[in-house]
């Protein structure tokens, strides 16, 4: 199960925090590493921190945009380490390894494979934007001391890896699926939903319900509704679905008024 559970770094200034950051994933029996945009890698530094998890850092995946990333997944969790403008469902290490071994293991059908799911961990500095983080389902929060709540992200991935391993270790916390029962379709991944978005903002902007001039909080509460409920691939067919009809009534509209 923890093959599937993949850690994204985004943006990394320091490469030695990468290094550090293998080290935690192979401690703990995690291999799935993708850098998005570090500021230096390869480098010396990363792989002296690594300290023999060198094997984690030649597989790791390295790509320009998180999209890239994170396409292929069908759970999302970003690492937070303060509250944002609009609130997003916050969950505790535990909580998250509960959830995401939970999800990694419900596959569907004969032989089906599990879900993929991406913990997702920002800049040294000023960790993940607001952007990055309207892309998950879900936010976790490590409930360190306040006044000092800042991790090393090294740390912060250590953290996460062991509530991962512990989880998979007793897996009686997790056997009770997400919803209460085991789901009967596959959960859609991150390059359908991002496409349903696009297709509603779209269709939001030729309705006039949406002002590209003045949008407000509008797609990122919209993106927080349909990504609480995390969607199956038939629910996102079905609410694309509607968009399309959506569009061609309104097509079918303009050629009437056209004609008169």
């Amino acid at each position: 199960m923890l093959d599937h559970i993949r850690i994204v770094l985004v943006n990394t200034t320091h490469p030695g925090n990468i290094g550090a950051v293998a080290r935690a994933m192979k401690n703990m029996g995690l291999s799935d590493l993708c850098l998005v945009s570090p500021k230096h890698y390869p480098d010396e530094a990363a792989t002296a921190r690594a300290s023999g998890a060198t094997d984690i850092l030649d597989t790791a995946q390295v790509v320009d945009e998180l999209h890239e990333a994170l396409q292929d997944c069908q759970l999302v969790v970003g690492a937070s380490a303060r509250g944002r403008h609009i609130p997003w469902p916050v969950i505790n290490p535990r909580e998250l390894a509960a959830i995401a071994l939970s999800s990694t293991e419900k596959g569907v059908g004969d032989g089906a494979v599990g879900k993929r799911v991406a913990i997702l961990f920002g800049r040294e500095d000023r960790g993940l934007t607001n952007e990055e983080l309207h892309a998950c389902h879900h936010h976790v929060h490590i409930p360190s001391v306040e006044g000092f709540s800042s991790l090393n992200v090294a740390a912060a991935v250590q953290v996460i890896c062991y509530e991962l391993r512990m989880a998979s270790l007793y897996r009686s916390e997790v056997d009770k699926p997400q919803w209460g029962t085991d789901w009967d379709i596959e959960l859609a991944d991150h390059a359908e939903l991002e496409r349903m978005f696009e297709h509603l903002e779209r269709t939001l902007i030729d309705i006039e319900f949406l002002d590209p001039d003045n949008p407000r909080q509008l797609m990122p509460r919209l993106r927080r509704l349909f990504l609480r409920a995390v969607p199956d691939k038939v629910e996102v067919n079905v609410l694309r679905g509607i968009l399309k009809s959506v569009n061609r009534k309104m097509l079918s509209q303009s050629d009437d008024d056209a004609d008169r």
